[in-house]
């Protein structure tokens, strides 16, 4: 563990803590996590790490392949090299920057943090013993457990995790087709090249684009501040019609530009729209109606239903396909009225439009016997893929409900690892995941709202703490917390 980052990490939250009048313990008791070690530095932090190690290592032998590392797999590697006397497991990844923390893109498009504080080179945090193969797999051959790669590598394995994360669908919308699909990080040169430098049009859904969102978010606050006349400068918010990866994201960067705003004093002269396709602010009715009263509240505008279809990017004109309900003819048999789908495409200008992409399991996964068309079909508590049961699948490439964030997965990777030691073993899966996910909702820079849940979708707070109301504390483990419980517990396997 990088004890001299985390105490940089304490050290600035006690000063953010002093300019309140409190000391870092009063935070805790406050938040009522007094236990959270990772938050109390020193000899607690290694008192963490020497609590997680594991009582018993399984002496069960087996190929374990990984494809993806990211944060799911690298995390499951570390894992399972702690639980397993003689492992021996490949990561297959090309990206060098591939374990980045993607949570901080939003820090960084709104100022917050640089694009340097969220880089992480894969190499250094590769568990020992685990074999890296710098390539990337293009096909699947789930009946000969077998996988290759673009350099023609063809690679066996007893075992099969799928952790390739998601693609972002830029190409499907008009005006963008020759963006290509993207991944969070690596080269994304040709998305960028797409969109162009004079357009408005940014995603904080790459880390390159979470930079250009704040050059973007910049110039149109500045615009604000000049406006004259009464004219407002508008400012468009999507969120489309896939599931995403962290679903209060395209919300998180709206509450920031709209800090910005007022910080500038440029707030009375911008408005600020969100357009998703569904029809609440969020899939757990407590928090919709939480951020509806935040909506009202700040004077935001919204409409339901309305998904981005495309973009004209010389007129700055957004492209939505806008959705709703009529009552149609009378049905004398069930003895009501039809429910007619109706729709109309509409044109929306804008100065500055975030978009927040669909999307979508890769090709090669959607394309072969282990995607079945989109993303990976396993049990949603046991994470074992529906056919093949030496396969497993983790993290935003899982097709479960909800599940895509980074909380979800550390979760999900200890029932992924206790199951998949179990299956060597010939013994029944003994862990269940139960569809926690969590989401520290920015409303503004101070404040966050955590939206813990599951699949009984309500709410499920870890604290003592009403989880519908934001919170200053919350903002600081947003902020100094979880980027150290993530880079240096998550990815040692033991948080």
């Amino acid at each position: 563990m990088d004890y001299k980052y985390i105490n940089n990490m304490l050290s600035e939250m006690d000063k953010d803590l002093s300019s309140k009048g409190m000391t870092r313990r009063d935070a805790m008791k406050l938040a009522g996590i007094s236990g959270a070690s990772f938050m109390m530095g020193g000899s607690n932090l290694e008192a963490m790490e020497k609590d997680q190690l594991p009582l018993k290592k399984s002496g069960v032998d087996a190929k374990i392949v990984i494809v993806g590392g990211g944060l799911a797999g690298m995390s499951t590697a570390a894992r399972l090299t702690l639980n397993l006397k003689n492992p021996d497991i490949t990561v297959i990844e090309p990206n060098k920057l591939s374990v980045s923390y993607q949570p901080g893109q939003t820090l960084v498009a709104a100022g917050i943090w640089d694009i340097e504080d969220i880089k992480y080179n894969r190499d250094d945090f590769v568990p020992e013993g685990t074999k890296i193969i710098e390539d990337k797999v293009i096909d699947f051959d789930p009946n000969n457990n077998q996988v290759t790669t673009a350099k023609g590598q063809v690679i066996d394995y007893d075992y099969l995790i799928v952790a390739t994360g998601l693609q972002l669908d830029f190409e499907r919308l008009e005006g963008l087709e020759h963006a290509g699909r993207a991944y969070s990080t690596g080269d994304n040169s040709k998305l960028h090249k797409a969109i162009g430098e004079d357009t408005g049009i940014c995603s904080i859904y790459t880390a390159e684009g979470a930079t250009k969102t704040w050059e973007q978010m910049q110039k149109y606050i500045e615009k604000a501040k000049n406006a004259k006349d009464g004219k407002k400068v508008q400012f468009l918010f999507t969120h489309p019609s896939t599931p995403i990866k962290c679903g209060g994201a395209p919300k998180k960067i709206m509450y920031l530009t709209n800090a910005r705003l007022k910080e500038a004093g440029a707030r009375d002269n911008a408005e600020l729209t969100f357009y998703p396709n569904g029809g609440a602010m969020f899939g757990v009715p407590e928090y919709h109606d939480a951020i509806y009263e935040q909506f009202k509240r700040e004077g935001f505008k919204w409409h339901y239903r309305t998904n981005l279809i495309g973009v004209e990017k010389e007129n700055k004109i957004a492209i939505f396909d806008s959705k709703w309900q009529e009552k149609g003819p009378f049905d004398p048999i069930m003895k009501d009225f039809e429910v007619v789908s109706k729709h109309e495409k509409i044109r929306v200008p804008y100065d500055f439009l975030h978009i927040t992409p669909d999307a979508v399991a890769p090709r090669e996964v959607a394309e072969s016997e282990i995607g079945d068309g989109g993303f990976v079909p396993v049990n949603k508590e046991t994470l074992q893929h529906v056919k093949f049961m030496n396969v497993f699948a983790i993290g935003d490439i899982a097709q479960v409900p909800m599940g895509k964030t980074g909380g979800s997965v550390r979760k999900q990777y200890k029932v992924l690892v206790d199951n998949l030691i179990a299956k060597m073993e010939g013994k029944k899966l003994p862990s269940k995941y139960a569809g926690y996910t969590v989401c520290p909702l920015i409303t503004d820079i101070g404040t966050v709202m955590l939206a813990e849940f599951d699949w009984s979708v309500k709410p499920t707070p870890s604290f003592p703490l009403d989880p519908l109301v934001e919170r200053w504390v919350f903002w600081l483990m947003k902020v100094y917390a979880l980027k150290p419980m993530t880079m240096y517990g998550m990815l040692s396997g033991k948080a």
